[in-house]
């Protein structure tokens, strides 16, 4: 039996996040969902608001074999903007914000060293403004929030958001590629 572990990350709507993690080597599910709040089973008209606590996250289930936490890191900080606090393009909110949530020491510590190497290269011309915090819950989101893009590819969003974030992702990390 393959080996198999888990990496959650929030940067902006998960649907993005979903269409590209899925597309990894090594990434065996994605499933979008609901993490870093403070109430139970929330739903999406709930994280919506912004006052639920909840951003919208993806839960990556992965070979460590195959694919490194660290290079989900690397995929995580070039694949969404790591440097604006509760948002990401249109999407406003702190259920937007970017937040890497650990399951251990081991993912909290890859995760910090892995952002201090970014600021001390000066990766980014803004601050990260990343929140890192362990992992209390996962939720996962409604069923038609699951893999939206591969269901709904011609829908206006997917087209103007999705599209070409994942056509970018697609070049740079085209070795990675299932």
């Amino acid at each position: 039996m393959a080996k198999s572990e888990i990496a959650i990350f929030g940067g902006g709507c998960f649907w993005c996040f979903e269409a590209i993690f899925k597309e990894l080597e090594g990434v065996a599910k994605v499933t979008s969902g609901y993490a870093g709040g403070k109430i139970k089973n929330p739903t999406y008209e709930q994280v919506s608001s912004g006052e639920s606590g909840h951003a919208e996250v993806v839960k990556i289930e992965f070979n460590p074999e195959i694919i490194a936490y660290k290079t989900l890191l690397d995929i995580f900080f070039h694949t969404h903007n790591p440097t604006t606090k509760n948002r990401q393009g249109n999407d406003v909110g702190p259920q937007y914000r970017s937040i890497i949530l650990y399951k251990d020491v081991i993912q909290k510590n890859e995760a910090e060293n892995f952002m201090q190497k970014l600021i001390d290269n000066h990766t980014f011309s803004s601050p990260i403004t990343t929140e890192i915090a362990p992992l209390a819950d996962f939720y996962p989101a409604e069923n038609y929030h699951q893999d939206y893009f591969a269901t709904h590819a011609g829908a206006p969003y997917c087209e103007i958001a999705i599209l070409p974030k994942l056509e970018k992702f697609k070049q740079k990390f085209s070795k990675m590629l299932k």
